[in-house]
């Protein structure tokens, strides 16, 4: 149906009948469309489902039980190219890529390498993200406006060659960019 429909967002369920479920439907949404987002939708409150979720390249990831309010705001962050993470799995998600975070005294890592093509600005706007502030947040910080932080994000996912915020905060906690509980909140 996303083949013909070409929908703005697709609200997945993880768990489904066919193929591999919901994520084999997602990476293959994913592959064929990058333009569609995937908001995946469970009962399952399972770490397992998340990571593979995120793997697969969905937007986000919410609870059926979610609020109405919060599911209508999540699918129109999904539409915007921005992520949403259930608040209940958000901090079990920080928790296991904090684990796999390279040891500072080890030196640089393979994430190094790909640091280095940001600009010293972009690796500002790239933890930010990370600590999942909204682009008026990081503006009113980096004291830019809303439009330049868009920009600057659009380069981070470019130069990276990540898809969407849920990547880049992954990807700024594997790479020791930011830490949980190391770093100030706004």
């Amino acid at each position: 149906m996303t083949r013909a429909l070409r929908p703005d967002v697709v609200l997945m369920d993880v768990r489904m009948p066919v193929m591999d479920g919901g994520l084999e439907a997602t990476r293959q949404i994913v592959a064929e469309l990058p333009e569609a987002r995937v908001l995946l939708l469970t009962t399952f409150n399972l770490d397992e489902y998340v990571f593979a979720g995120l793997r697969a390249g969905a937007g986000g990831f919410l609870l059926k039980n979610v609020p109405p309010a919060d599911l209508f705001s999540g699918i129109r962050a999904v539409v915007d190219g921005d992520s949403v993470i259930s608040p209940a799995v958000t901090r079990r998600l920080l928790e296991v890529c904090a684990a796999h975070l390279p040891d500072p005294a080890t030196g640089r890592s393979a994430a190094g390498d790909r640091l280095a093509r940001l600009t010293d600005r972009e690796r500002d706007v790239l933890g930010e993200v990370a600590r999942g502030h909204s682009n008026a947040e990081i503006a009113a910080v980096l004291g830019v406006t809303q439009g330049t932080v868009k920009i600057h994000v659009g380069r981070i996912l470019n130069k990276l060659g990540l898809r969407d915020r849920v990547q880049i905060a992954i990807f700024a906690y594997e790479s020791g960019i930011v830490r949980p509980g190391t770093n100030p909140p706004l």
